[in-house]
């Protein structure tokens, strides 16, 4: 008998070790420290409360909140100048937005609710559901892909507007909360971090977090006068392959080139 209980401590330790170690690699490994430089600068309107970011055929497309402030609008990139707006009812707290085909979907903060718009126009065509609070959202070409300010993605099927499955976001095996403004690249999911100047990018298909961005000296909180928020708004332009970012009520909008750090290539070699 005891050697039998023996025989079980050691095939219990196993167990535990295996299953340790299937957690730890289960978090996609190390975490990449990259480096930016600012390719271009441009005006933004500084009373946007930005909650989204968006570029579609070349036209650049925000996304605003605040009750009685929200907006949906076309944004001249050189000069910050909106061509066109669409404001929300004052019961509606704008989030998130993103291009799908012909049209753009904007969600809504704890309404429950997402809001469909003719891309040309500007004028809503149609609304859906949403499971809980709209944060942000993106699209992989397939599902629309947003997040609620908890450390899940939830990719949601356009056409039956239900989620298909939803992903734990996790930073070296760790739950990252507070996943905000969204935006896919063929690298992964870039995202705000809420409360933060701090972007991660992350794998879509296990949730971890493969790189980090922090961006808290693009436009240090010390230089910002009263109102001026977080940074916010991510928009990707595949053909010059930079990030585009943003923050609520910042006066500048700013064209991002990204590099692995030095350290990061050092611990690479």
């Amino acid at each position: 008998m005891m050697q039998g209980a023996r025989i079980g401590w050691l095939l219990l330790l196993v167990l535990v070790v295996t299953g340790c170690d299937a957690a730890d690699s289960g978090d996609g490994g190390a975490v990449a420290a990259l480096d930016y430089r600012v390719v271009a600068r441009f005006a933004h309107d500084p009373g946007a409360f930005t909650q989204g970011l968006a570029f579609a055929d070349g036209a650049l497309f925000e996304g605003t909140g605040e009750y009685g402030g929200s907006s949906l609008r076309r944004v001249a990139l050189a000069s910050g100048r909106v061509l066109q707006r669409h404001d929300l009812p004052e019961r509606l707290f704008g989030e998130g937005i993103t291009p799908w085909e012909d049209r753009i979907v904007q969600l809504t903060w704890r309404a429950r609710v997402g809001l469909i718009y003719d891309r040309a126009t500007l004028t809503p065509v149609d609304r859906f559901t949403l499971p809980g609070e709209g944060w942000g959202i993106t699209h992989d070409g397939r599902d629309w892909i947003i997040s609620d300010g908890s450390a899940y993605l939830s990719f949601m099927d356009p056409e039956r507007r239900v989620i298909r499955r939803r992903v734990l976001v996790r930073e070296r095996g760790r739950a990252l909360r507070w996943l905000n403004e969204l935006e896919y690249t063929p690298t992964g999911v870039w995202a705000n971090v809420w409360r933060s100047d701090r972007l991660v990018r992350i794998d879509p298909a296990s949730g971890a977090v493969t790189a980090t961005l922090d961006l808290s000296m693009l436009w240090p909180r010390a230089q910002r006068p009263p109102g001026a928020d977080v940074l916010n708004g991510i928009a990707y332009a595949p053909e010059q392959d930079l990030l585009y970012v943003t923050g609520k009520r910042w006066p500048w909008l700013y064209a991002l080139e990204l590099a692995a750090s030095a350290s990061t290539a050092s611990q690479r070699k």
